[in-house]
């Protein structure tokens, strides 16, 4: 009888120690997968301008606006500093190529640019943000007018305003759209060694991107 008693109450027993083992358990891996903060990120950008506005402007003369829907690229790199901040480094490619009134107009911009992007993040999935950018643009333009040709290149700076929305597909990978605007920089043409006219450039845009996202204990 007392055989029996001791095996029930070692049965009795046995839940309670089974529930504190697998309390233990899921806070110890909680706390072990929570450690990892996948902080820094690389990833690809696709930009659709809507209408980009290359301003065309002859000292003392007439002007015009080229304007040309197009798509550019980028690559970018960046970390999140907080729960609502984070930084980054962009490369981009965009341009534009029309005739106009005899008048041929090609021009391709390559800009880097650091950004800036406030965020609030929901669910651990969705992020509304709102973002600035400041950087610098190689611009080179190409003028093939019937009075001359007209080929210049500028450095010159570059800023964005950006506002979007990320969605995390996992603890790696992330998807982000959004639109922003982005004043390129102004490129001066010259013609006989002086400034005949200059070109600025500016663009309202619609873009997505995917980030593939790393870290460490």
């Amino acid at each position: 009888m007392k055989k029996a008693l001791l095996v029930l109450a070692c049965l009795a027993t046995m839940p309670a120690f089974a529930q504190d083992y697998w309390d233990d358990y899921e806070y110890e891996s909680y706390d072990a997968t929570d450690a990892v903060r996948y902080d820094t990120y690389v990833g690809i950008r696709l930009h659709k301008n809507e209408r980009i506005a290359f301003k065309y402007d002859i000292h003392d003369g007439g002007n015009s606006t080229i304007r040309e829907d197009n798509f550019g690229f980028g690559l970018v790199a960046g970390n999140r500093l907080s729960d609502n901040v984070k930084i980054e480094f962009e490369t981009m490619y965009t341009g534009g190529a029309k005739t106009k009134r005899a008048t041929k107009y090609d021009f391709d911009v390559w800009a880097n640019m650091l950004n800036v992007y406030l965020f609030r993040e929901y669910s651990d999935a969705i992020a509304p943000y709102f973002g600035v950018g400041i950087g610098l643009a190689s611009i080179w333009g190409d003028v093939h007018a019937p009075y001359g040709h007209l080929s210049d290149y500028v450095l010159d700076l570059s800023y964005q305003a950006m506002l979007g929305v990320n969605f995390a597909l996992n603890n790696r990978v992330d998807v982000n759209v959004g639109v922003k605007y982005q004043y390129y920089g102004e490129v001066e043409h010259h013609m006989h060694h002086t400034e005949y006219a200059i070109t600025d450039i500016d663009a309202t845009e619609f873009y997505f991107g995917a980030v593939y996202k790393f870290g460490m204990k």
